[in-house]
């Protein structure tokens, strides 16, 4: 017999499979369940908030995963962390046969335009990336309001390159952009 916590993350997990193929709006209670193989008193047991929670949580915890993959990348030097990053971004996109992309791109426009709460979870996720990769270029030795800027362009043009890959079912959008992230990452002329 599975343990509880079991399956409330095989339920979360299914959450965020469906955030990354479909966006939030495709996570339905029914969805979830026949997903994750679980009983249908199971989401009111671990998710008494409903979908609301279900989705909440799933956010976060996609948020946390990746946002932590996001700190140990810019641990590394610039250009190894954006290879770091783009790579995670390539195997997701092969082993998913072109059918997944970012979880929180999934929320911010499958649902969260139309829910508050969620719109301001999916804000402060991206928020905290731009923050994240704004301080590591500083750090470098990028001037501080060029590195905010280029946060933001390495975060949008990642998340736009994942849908056209998507769409085309190819790495060579993503790798087109890889290319052009170098360049503007070059132009900074790091020290560090």
């Amino acid at each position: 017999m599975a343990r509880r916590g079991d399956t409330r993350a095989r339920m979360v997990r299914s959450a965020i499979g469906l955030m990354q193929r479909n966006g939030a709006a495709a996570v339905t209670v029914d969805a979830v369940l026949a997903d994750s193989d679980t009983p249908r008193g199971s989401v009111y047991h671990h998710f008494p908030g409903g979908r609301d929670q279900l989705v909440g949580d799933a956010l976060r915890s996609a948020g946390d995963l990746m946002t932590s993959m996001i700190r140990e990348s810019v641990d590394k030097p610039i250009p190894e962390a954006i290879d770091t990053f783009l790579e995670f971004w390539r195997h997701l996109l092969t082993t998913s046969d072109y059918r997944a992309g970012c979880p929180i791109a999934g929320a911010a426009v499958g649902g969260a335009e139309s829910d508050p709460a969620l719109h301001d979870q999916v804000a402060a996720i991206f928020a905290e990336w731009h923050m994240i990769i704004r301080d590591a270029l500083v750090a470098a030795g990028a001037p501080a309001a060029r590195a905010q800027s280029v946060a933001i362009m390495l975060v949008a043009a990642t998340e736009g390159a994942l849908i056209l890959a998507r769409v085309e079912r190819s790495l060579a959008p993503l790798d087109d952009v890889a290319d052009e992230i170098r360049h503007v990452i070059d132009s900074l002329d790091l020290t560090a």
